[in-house]
């Protein structure tokens, strides 16, 4: 009990009160501090690189004194154009980096108190900003790799003489994806969403180095994969792991994005389904950090972003 005490202790380095409690000009030095850390806060003009620059106090913005360029700590980032204030911007932060199975935006916008519309738009921000994390990323050492369903769910009509049998394709709904996940062996989890699970063969060949062992399970698919791979294959019929091989990380990482999908967002529409994946592998990579760092994190990518032209403006229509 007293280990226990000791690990949730240490999880924790960052209370929501205490972001409202040092107000709005402490949170907005924060996001300076996470901008530019090279320059001790400083701003740095995103246009020329010159690190000397005037400060509009009245507007919290900044004059170049190279290029006479106006900017602000979040011009050119993700958050570029925000409404919100700071500390409402960092507290968002602070609670999405404190949700361990993901936060629904219908929450978010009452703890908040914003239109459900602005938590929507600024959570798939968010996640936008932490997908750029692996984009270019590829793993090697050893990988397991695997694909869950889901979505394209039917309900079954009340009478019996009504139902159909839901297994047949004439009867699908057209939105069931398989969610593909590369998982490496105390490293990172690169995810990809599909419509067949044997879509992971190009997906394993596109993201993973020469030479990196692949722990898959019995499915025929993956039998391509010993061309390209040395592959380990585990039979879940007879064993979940023996000799060390295995599927388990990425099944633990499966077990995450069901309780995402389940537990906080309840149905997830295969356009945005990607964004919940990437999401859920975030966190579960990031797992054992304090949530502290994780808000630091979180802050660091967002500011590292580029505006985005999904979900800024009327870009995404």
């Amino acid at each position: 009990m007293a280990q226990h005490f000791l690990l949730s202790a240490a999880s924790r380095t960052l209370k929501l009160k205490d972001i409202y409690k040092a107000g709005e000009s402490a949170a907005y030095a924060k996001f300076c501090e996470l901008r530019w850390p090279e320059n001790d806060g400083e701003a740095v003009c995103p246009r020329c690189g010159c690190c000397e620059a005037y400060s509009i106090t009245t507007r919290r913005k900044f004059k170049c004194k190279a290029c006479h360029h106006q900017f602000s700590v979040t011009s050119g980032t993700i958050f570029a154009s925000r409404k919100l204030d700071f500390t409402d911007l960092l507290a968002a932060i602070c609670i999405i980096a404190n949700a361990s199975k993901g936060l629904s935006s219908v929450q978010l916008s009452r703890d908040l108190g914003v239109q459900y519309k602005t938590a929507f738009v600024l959570v798939h921000k968010i996640r936008e900003a932490l997908s750029d994390e692996t984009d270019d990323m590829k793993l090697d050492d050893e990988v397991e790799i695997d694909g869950a369903y889901f979505g394209g769910y039917i309900r079954p009509a009340n009478l019996e003489v009504n139902r159909i049998d839901r297994r047949r394709s004439k009867y699908q709904t057209g939105k069931r994806r398989v969610v593909l996940a590369l998982r490496e062996r105390d490293g990172r989890t690169l995810t990809k969403v599909a419509k067949r699970e044997a879509e992971g063969v190009a997906f394993a060949r596109a993201r993973l180095e020469v030479g990196t062992i692949i722990n898959a399970d019995e499915a025929s698919h993956w039998d391509t994969l010993n061309a390209f791979f040395p592959t380990e294959r585990i039979n879940h019929s007879q064993a979940y792991s023996l000799n060390g091989i295995h599927t388990n990380g990425v099944e633990s990482y499966f077990s995450r994005l069901r309780r995402m999908v389940g537990g906080q967002h309840h149905s997830v529409s295969p356009k945005y389904l990607h964004a919940y994946a990437a999401h859920a592998a975030w966190l579960e990579d990031h797992r054992r950090e304090p949530n502290g760092k994780l808000a630091d994190r979180i802050v660091r990518n967002a500011l590292a972003a580029p505006v985005s032209r999904q979900w800024k403006g009327y870009w995404q229509r």
